[in-house]
């Protein structure tokens, strides 16, 4: 997996201002289950908003460290509050371009 550069990072920050976190990790924490949701999700799209609700067994930063570490090629762009951001190129057809 290539680091991204911060001119990339900055660049995904931008476009997850108008993307709606579509999964929450609750009291369980980050399962097998979640991580497969995850997964799946990138599937269909490269740029994700997960939210972490209050019962959760860690911070944010924790569960989505813990999601990137499970799943292959994916980023931690970042973490604002309880929403984390993930990104991951789509292999066949990606639709976000990165800029050098």
């Amino acid at each position: 997996m290539t680091e991204l550069k911060p001119r990339q990072r900055a660049h995904l920050r931008s476009l997850a201002q108008a993307v709606k976190p579509i999964l929450q990790i609750g009291k369980e924490g980050v399962t097998e289950a979640v991580a497969d949701t995850v997964e799946a999700a990138l599937n269909n799209r490269e740029l994700l908003k997960v939210r972490v609700l209050e019962s959760a067994p860690g911070h944010a930063r924790e569960m989505g460290d813990q999601l990137v570490s499970g799943i292959r090629d994916t980023h931690l762009i970042q973490v604002i509050g309880r929403i984390v951001v993930i990104y991951r190129r789509h292999p066949e057809k990606p639709e976000i371009s990165l800029p050098e």
